[in-house]
This record gives C-alpha cells, structure tokens and sequence, in this order.
C-alpha cells in the first residue's frame, strides 16, 4: 500500500483547503497515479509550532502507480509547487502539503531527502485518524505496530475532528 498525506489550512490558488484538495487529487491522477481509497476530510490542530495557526484540513489517500518511491516524491513535490506552495520555516502554514507516508512496506532513507515511512507520522494524529479508515489493519513497518496501538499513544494536545456532514 503506498499512502500519501494532504495538509493545508491557508488558502491557496484553488481555494479554501477543501478545493485545493480536490485539485490536488485531480494532479495527482494525471500525472498517472491511481486513487484506490481516500479517507475523509478532517480538522486537526497546528502540531509542533509556537505560531499562532488556523486549524489545518488533512486527508490520506491510497494509490497505485509503477513510479518509484523518489519518482512519486518528485512528482508530489511538482504538485505543490505548481499549486504556489512556498516553503519557510518546518511547520510553518501552508496551503499545500503531500508527503508520501509509506511506499508498500520499505523503509527508505535517501540522503534525509526521501525518508519512509515518514519519520514522524506514528506521532500524528493528523495522519494516523484518517489512515486507519483507508487502512484499519495497517502496521508500522519500522517498529510493527499497529495503527490502534499508535493512536493510543497519541500525546492528548493533537485535537482532531471530522466534520459532521462525512460521519456515518
């Protein structure tokens, strides 16, 4: 299973974040890759920063594609740039992010520059509360936990809501 992670909470040449993300996944499919599952929309609070930030809206998505995984991080990356995303300071506001959460099961580090799974998504709750919709039986391929056992241990500041219209 390759998952990518979809963050923003400014506005961007799309539109509100909701937009932007539905822009995103169309990029995304033109650029070849295939959207086998996506998992709702939620609201998350800013996580690691002593800025002041609006909430941010966060999604995971599962894909197939026959790129490889510093292939498929060269073209999120095209995407983000093509939408207007500027890069400032580590978890700064944004009005795009995709990060590629895992590719299959590998564990991958080139150069600090593509590292899988992404080294700090069993801290996020941003990330694992949508994943374990797509993926409910999903397991942690560095440390083998499940993604159960890593919201449990979700620290209690990383609020999240999904919105009620997508509960069901």
């Amino acid at each position: 299973m390759i998952i990518i992670g979809f963050g923003a909470n400014l506005d961007g040449a799309h539109g509100a974040p909701e937009e932007t993300f539905q822009h995103a996944l169309e990029a995304i499919m033109k650029r070849g890759i295939r959207i086998v599952g996506t998992s709702s929309v939620w609201k998350t609070s800013p996580v690691d920063t002593d800025e002041a930030q609006d909430w941010y809206t966060n999604a995971v998505i599962a894909v197939e594609t026959e790129a490889a995984a510093e292939e498929l991080l060269a073209i999120l990356l095209d995407i983000e740039t093509e939408f207007g995303r500027i890069r400032t300071t580590r978890n700064a506001a944004r009005s795009i992010d995709l990060d590629l959460i895992c590719y299959h099961d590998e564990i991958i580090n080139v150069d600090d520059t593509l590292i899988v799974p992404h080294p700090r998504m069993h801290e996020r709750g941003f990330v694992l509360l949508p994943l374990k919709e797509i993926a409910p039986d999903w397991t942690h391929p560095v440390g083998e936990w499940t993604i159960d056992e890593l919201i449990e241990r979700l620290p209690a500041d990383q609020l999240a809501e999904k919105p009620e219209e997508q509960r069901a």
